[in-house]
C-alpha cells in the first residue's frame, strides 16, 4: 500500500497495491494489521453503505464526543467528490477542506479521523459508498455542517444538489460549537 497525507493533519489517502490480470482484479482494502502499521489503529465497529444518484449532496456529517468516529472510505462503484473540513477548534487548519475524488476505478481509500465532517456530491448515477466507522451510530451525537457554508467556500461545482432535509439544514461554522 501507498499512503500520502494531506494539508490537513491526520487525513490520508491510501492507494492500495493492485493485482490485475485478464480475470480482472485483485486487492485488499482493509487488513487491520497492515493499517497499524501505517497509524490507523482504530477498532472498526461498523460498516456503512450508500447508492446514490449523480448529483445527490450527503453532509457535512460528524458526530461530537463521545460517540465521534473515524472513517475508511472507498467507492465500489461510481465515483464521488469527496470532501472534509476541519473542526478541531484548536487546529491551525480550522475550518479548511480537502477534497479528492474517489472512484471504483481509482480504488483510492480515504481515512479520516475523528474531528472532521465529513460530506460528498456523487459524480455518476448509481453510485455505491462503502465506509467503515470506529464507532456505533449515534443520533443524539450527529451533527451538520451547511454544504454551501460561505466560509468554509467549498467547491462543489454545483449549484443545486440533490440534499435531504437534515442536510438542508446543517448548520454555518460560525454557528457551530464544536466539541473537538
Amino acid at each position: 500500500m501507498q499512503i500520502s497525507t494531506t494539508p490537513l493533519e491526520g487525513l490520508l489517502v491510501i492507494q492500495p497495491k493492485v493485482f490485475n490480470d485478464t480475470r480482472g482484479y485483485f486487492y485488499e482494502p482493509y487488513n487491520k494489521k497492515v493499517f497499524a502499521e501505517l497509524g490507523i489503529t482504530e477498532d472498526f465497529v461498523q460498516d456503512n453503505q450508500s447508492f446514490s444518484q449523480k448529483g445527490v449532496l450527503r453532509g457535512l456529517h460528524f458526530q461530537n464526543p463521545p460517540h465521534a468516529q473515524s472513517k475508511l472510505l472507498r467507492i465500489l462503484q461510481g465515483s464521488i467528490w469527496d470532501v472534509v473540513v476541519d473542526i478541531r477548534k484548536n487546529s491551525p487548519t480550522y475550518g479548511k477542506y480537502f477534497g479528492i475524488e474517489l472512484s471504483a476505478e481509482n480504488k483510492t481509500i480515504f481515512y479520516v479521523p475523528k474531528g472532521f465532517a465529513h460530506g460528498f456530491l456523487t459524480l455518476e448515477d448509481n453510485t455505491l459508498l462503502l465506509y467503515k466507522c470506529s464507532d456505533f451510530y449515534n443520533k443524539p451525537s450527529e451533527d451538520c455542517v451547511i454544504w454551501n457554508d460561505p466560509e468554509i467556500a467549498i467547491a462543489w461545482n454545483i449549484s443545486n444538489p440533490v440534499l435531504s432535509d437534515k442536510d438542508k439544514a446543517g448548520k454555518q461554522l460560525k454557528e457551530l460549537s464544536s466539541q473537538f
